[in-house]
């Protein structure tokens, strides 16, 4: 376990800690979890956010640098004796040494997590059925739970909602980079080139498939928290993908190409058997209006409109249901 942390904070990128703290607890190790339980004066990560300390394993990042080497050091201790710690960092803290450049006073709970912890392995079924969780801790007891599970005084809340997939139906040099910077920001991230060629693209963390578009978005499964970016370059597979993901309950659902082709598009899908309302919720051209044409300028335009609906979507609630989506993604445009 470290008590220093290395010198460049490529720790702090992924910011879904579930997957440290699992490999931890799987391979028989132990964790320590620090989670911001209370906040005051803004700062640059909200309430809930995690860290994740074990042997081999630092994840996450709590204030951009202020706090985490001395929150380390607690983690290793609390590692050692097993007792939750609450630490308190600018307003009313007891180590006026480390002051916070936004001003703010965040509280942390630092607690072990041991293999086998039942609200861990809750919290792990849940991940993988792609349902919501809620986690609650007060440091010595913990439950996870859904959307009725109930806190109690000094306890923290943690809600998170399934990874985001998304889906990229292409094999052009712009359907690289949306899915590159996809698998980047923590998707779970499928690229779908029909009948492409049988060796996988070159992307790191970027799943393939080589079958046609309506099978390939029924295997991945689309949900209430996937993503498809279509830029197939080909009428007829273009189509095929919207004709499986306009219905589905994906609230994200681009489509590359000129603005000028659309009406007829919309027509085509229209007489297919597509609603009005499954029409409304398609966003073409992809992505926010930022003026680029390059790959990565239409890739960072597409996360960005990703992320934007994705925030605006879970800051409410990660349980919010399918219409509460769509409602979201109608009124955003």
């Amino acid at each position: 376990m470290l008590e220093t942390l290395p010198d460049w904070p490529d720790y702090g990128v992924c910011d879904d800690q579930r997957p440290a703290l699992r490999r931890l607890l799987e391979a028989g190790r132990p964790a320590a979890l620090a989670t911001i339980a209370a906040l005051d004066g803004g700062g640059p990560r909200p309430v809930g956010t995690q860290m994740v300390f074990g042997e081999g394993v630092v994840s996450g990042f709590l204030s951009g640098g202020c706090v985490e080497g001395d929150v380390a050091g607690y983690a290793a201790a609390c590692l050692a004796d097993g007792e939750p710690r609450r630490l308190v960092y600018g307003a009313g803290s007891p180590w006026p040494d480390i002051r916070l450049l936004c001003g703010a006073r965040i509280e942390i709970l630092v607690e072990r997590l041991a293999p086998g912890d039942p609200a861990a392995a809750e919290l792990f079924k849940r991940m993988d059925a792609r349902r919501p969780s809620v986690w609650i801790s007060d440091g010595r007891r913990r439950v996870c739970g859904g959307a009725d599970a109930s806190a109690w005084p000094e306890s923290v809340v943690v809600r998170q909602a399934p990874v985001w997939t998304l889906a990229v139906l292409g094999g052009d040099p712009t359907a690289l980079a949306i899915a590159t910077l996809g698998a980047q920001s923590g998707m779970e991230t499928t690229l779908i080139r029909p009948r492409g060629p049988s060796t996988p693209p070159p992307l790191t963390g970027v799943a393939y498939r080589r079958d046609d578009p309506g099978e390939a978005l029924a295997a991945i499964g689309l949900d209430a928290w996937s993503a498809v970016a279509i830029c197939g370059h080909d009428i007829e597979l273009d189509h095929a993908a919207l004709m499986a993901a306009l219905p589905s309950p994906a609230p994200y659902v681009g489509l590359l190409g000129a603005r000028r082709r659309l009406p007829e598009r919309l027509e085509r899908l229209k007489a297919s058997g597509l609603t009005d309302r499954d029409l409304a919720r398609l966003r073409s051209p992809i992505g926010l209006d930022l003026g680029g044409k390059a790959p990565w300028e239409v890739a960072v335009a597409t996360l960005g409109e990703i992320i934007a609906l994705r925030s605006t979507a879970t800051s409410a609630s990660p349980f919010l249901d399918l219409d509460q989506y769509r409602r979201t993604s109608m009124e955003a445009d």
